[in-house]
C-alpha cells in the first residue's frame, strides 16, 4: 500500500510547549537501568515455589481501587545460581537453550501461519516452526539487517551491532522485526565533527520472511531524509531502538513503539535502498511524542520524551501509545482526514492537546508548571491492553498497573506495592479477558480476572525470579495460547520461552 499523507512540515502549528533547547533530550530510560529519581527496585527476588503446594495460580485479594504507594517490604533472596529447571506445572510449556531457544528471551510471538518467534538479543532472531522440536536461528550472516543504508543505498563502513529485542507476527511465514541501536544513535546525528552513519544509523527494524531457501529481509529505516521536515531540513535521524511493534491488519498499519517517540510502517513495504528517507519510497511515517517541558535542578528547561513500550490498537484504527512521561491516543484514523499522520501528530502535541497528554501516575506539578527533578513521578509505561469495553490497562515498571477508559482517564490503580509494582509486560487474554501482568524484579506472572488475583509464581518455580519481557496472546476459544518470554535472572541463569494452553 502506499504511505498515507504527510505534510512534511511543521508549518501552521500551535506555538509549542516553551523548550529552551529542543536538541536536548533525557537518556533512554532502559529496563536494566532503574531512573535516579524512581525508588530502585529490591535486589532480592520474591518467596520461591512452595513444595506442599500443588502447581497453580494462587487467589488473592482484588485490586484496590486507589492511588499506588511506594512497596515496603522486601522477598527473600532467589536460590543459588545454577541451571535453570523447567517446572512440570498444568498447561505450561517450556523452551529453553536445550531446544534451541536463546539464554534472553525479549520477545515473543505467533505469524498467522502458527511459527513462533523470539527476539533473542544478541544472539539474533528464533524461530519455532509448526511441529518443531528444536528452534532455527538467524543472525547478520543470514540477512538480518540491524542498521540503514546510506544514500547511495549501500552500508556504513564499519561494524555492525545486533540485537533483537522485540518481535511482532505477520501474515503466513512473516515476522516484523526491532532492533535495539548503538547506545548513541538518539543524538549521533547531530553531533558536529563526530557524526557516524554507522551509529546513527544503527538499529530500526525488518520486516522477515521464510523462504525456501532462509529468510528475505525489508528494512524500515525509521528517518527522515533532508528536505522532509521544514525545521529540520537536513534531515532527522532520532529513533532508532524500536521496544514494541504491532501489526494492524484490518487498517493496514503497523507500529513501532521507541526511544524517544513513535512511528507508522507500511507493513507491504518492498524495500528501497536509495530512498533516502523520502516519505513516497522510506515505507515510514516518523514521528510523534506526546512531550512536555521539564527543567533540571539548574532551571534549564528540555523537552520530555522516551521510551515508548506501551502500545495498543483500537477498533477503530487509532492507537494508544504510553511512554516513559506521558500517554496518548494517537487519532491516525479519526482524524478529519484519515491517514494524515501530520493532523494526529497535532492532537497529541499541540498546547492545546494537553487533555491528550496524559499522566498515568500524576507528577507533583502537571506540565503546565514546568516540573522540575523533584516533582515528576515518571510513568514508565512498559505495555498497554485494550479491553472489549474501550478502556485500556497501562503497565509501569515502577507502578503497577492502571485502568484507563475509553477517553483516558485513570479509574483503577492496582499491583501498587511491594515487588509487584515492577510490572514489565501485560497482555489481554483473549480466552476470558482477564489480564496478564509479567514482573521485572521477581513475582513471575500475576493475572487479574475480575475481582480476582491470581499469582502463578509457585506453578511458575525458579522461573518466577526471571524477568518477563514480553506477553502475547494468540488464538481465541479452546486455541487461545498465551506466549512468555522470560529473561536471565540476576544470576545469569538463562531464560525460557512459556506456553501457557490451560484456562
Amino acid at each position: 500500500m502506499s504511505p498515507p499523507d504527510e505534510a512534511g512540515t511543521r508549518d501552521g502549528d500551535e506555538a509549542p510547549l516553551p523548550v529552551a533547547d529542543r536538541g536536548e533530550d533525557e537518556g533512554p530510560v532502559g529496563v536494566d537501568t532503574p531512573r535516579d529519581d524512581v525508588e530502585p527496585p529490591p535486589d532480592t527476588a520474591p518467596p520461591g515455589p512452595v513444595a506442599e503446594t500443588p502447581p497453580g495460580p494462587v487467589a488473592e485479594t482484588p485490586p484496590v481501587d486507589r492511588a499506588p504507594e511506594p512497596g515496603t517490604s522486601e522477598p527473600p533472596p532467589p536460590p543459588e545460581a545454577g541451571p535453570v529447571v523447567y517446572p512440570d506445572a498444568h498447561g505450561w510449556t517450556f523452551y529453553g537453550p536445550e531446544q534451541g531457544a536463546p539464554r534472553e528471551a525479549y520477545g515473543v510471538t505467533e505469524d498467522e501461519g502458527g511459527n513462533l518467534w523470539v527476539a533473542g538479543g544478541e544472539e539474533g532472531l528464533f524461530l519455532l516452526r509448526p511441529g518443531a522440536d528444536t528452534f532455527e536461528r538467524f543472525t547478520m550472516d543470514d540477512g538480518l539487517r540491524p542498521y540503514g543504508y546510506l544514500k547511495n543505498g549501500k552500508a556504513p563502513v564499519g561494524p555492525k551491532y545486533l540485537k533483537v529485542i522485540s518481535v511482532a507476527g505477520g501474515p503466513a511465514g512473516t515476522v516484523f522485526v526491532g532492533y535495539q541501536g548503538h547506545p548513541d544513535c538518539e543524538n549521533n546525528f547531530y553531533v558536529k565533527g563526530a557524526k557516524d552513519p554507522n551509529i546513527y544509523k544503527s538499529g530500526d527494524a525488518d520486516k522477515v520472511t521464510l523462504t525456501a531457501t532462509g529468510i528475505h529481509v525489508v528494512h524500515y529505516d525509521i528517518s527522515s531524509g533532508p528536505g522532509v521536515i521544514g525545521e529540520e531540513a537536513g534531515g532527522r535521524e532520532k529513533i532508532c531502538s524500536i521496544l514494541r511493534i504491532a501489526w494492524d491488519k484490518k487498517h493496514g498499519n503497523l507500529w513501532f513503539g521507541a526511544n524517544h517517540a513513535f512511528a507508522w510502517g507500511d507493513p507491504d513495504y518492498q524495500g528501497n535502498p536509495t530512498c533516502n528517507g523520502q516519505r513516497e519510497c522510506s515505507g515510514v511515517l516518523e514521528h510523534t511524542h506526546p512531550y512536555i517541558t521539564a527543567k533540571d535542578a539548574s532551571g534549564h528547561q528540555f523537552r520530555l520524551t522516551d521510551a515508548y513500550y506501551g502500545i495498543a490498537v483500537r477498533p477503530d484504527g487509532d492507537v494508544w501509545f504510553g511512554g516513559c512521561n506521558r500517554s496518548t491516543r494517537f487519532r491516525f484514523m479519526t482524524v478529519k482526514v484519515p491517514r494524515d499522520f501530520e493532523l494526529a501528530r497535532k492532537q497529541s502535541e499541540n498546547r492545546s492537546a494537553i487533555k491528550n497528554r496524559i499522566d498515568v501516575w500524576p507528577d507533583k506539578v502537571d506540565e503546565v508548571g514546568i516540573p522540575g527533578p523533584g516533582d515528576r513521578v515518571d510513568d514508565n509505561v512498559s505495555g498497554m491492553a485494550l479491553m472489549p469495553d474501550g478502556s485500556v490497562w497501562v503497565s509501569s515498571f515502577a507502578w503497577g498497573v492502571a485502568r484507563m477508559d475509553s477517553k483516558g482517564v485513570v479509574q483503577q490503580y492496582a499491583l501498587g506495592t511491594g515487588g509487584d509494582r515492577f510490572v514489565s509486560a501485560l497482555a489481554r487474554d483473549s480466552s476470558d479477558n482477564s489480564v496478564w501482568a509479567g514482573h521485572r524484579w521477581g513475582g513471575g506472572l500475576t493475572r487479574l480476572k475480575g475481582d480476582t488475583t491470581l499469582r502463578y509464581s509457585e506453578a511458575l518455580g525458579p522461573l518466577a525470579y526471571h524477568p518477563v519481557w514480553d506477553i502475547q496472546s494468540v488464538g481465541s476459544g479452546t486455541e487461545r495460547r498465551l506466549l512468555v518470554a522470560f529473561g536471565t535472572d540476576e544470576s545469569g541463569r538463562p531464560g525460557a520461552i512459556g506456553i501457557y494452553r490451560a484456562e
